[in-house]
């Protein structure tokens, strides 16, 4: 199996410097941003039954 997939930049200011954590629960897919000093998670839900749908009309209902 591949190695885990990294995130580019924080969601939360964009800065893109990122370093692995093991402060959260778990230790998996939790990331610190140096830039900001937040630590987030990442986790992988599922793939969706049907795929995306996408309505014809682009959000536009007249």
């Amino acid at each position: 199996m591949s190695e885990r997939a990294a995130p580019f930049y924080c969601p939360y200011c964009g800065d893109e410097d990122l370093r692995p954590s093991e402060a959260a629960e778990g230790g998996h897919g939790a990331w610190e941003c140096a830039a900001c000093s937040r630590a987030f998670q990442l986790k992988f839900l599922g793939l969706l039954a049907q795929g995306l749908k996408r309505s014809d009309s682009g959000g536009a209902q007249i």
